[in-house]
């Protein structure tokens, strides 16, 4: 099992979000996003969704501080 975060940015209405590197675990992918998310947003990330292979975890989470 694979776990990895799509990323949605405003511009991603007309065409395919990126994603993350894949994670072996739910635990791993979390902590991951909790130590890159401020790195993600100053990208033009505003939000990301979880999925375990093609199964929706949950999401989309937005990174915004505030």
């Amino acid at each position: 099992m694979a776990w990895t975060w799509e990323y949605q940015t405003e511009a991603d209405s007309a065409g395919q979000p990126g994603t993350s590197e894949a994670f072996p675990s739910q635990s791993d992918a979390e902590s991951w996003l909790g130590e890159q998310w401020r790195e993600l947003a100053a990208q033009g990330i505003t939000a990301v969704t979880l999925f375990e292979d093609a199964r929706l975890v949950y999401g989309p989470m937005s990174l915004s501080a505030g």
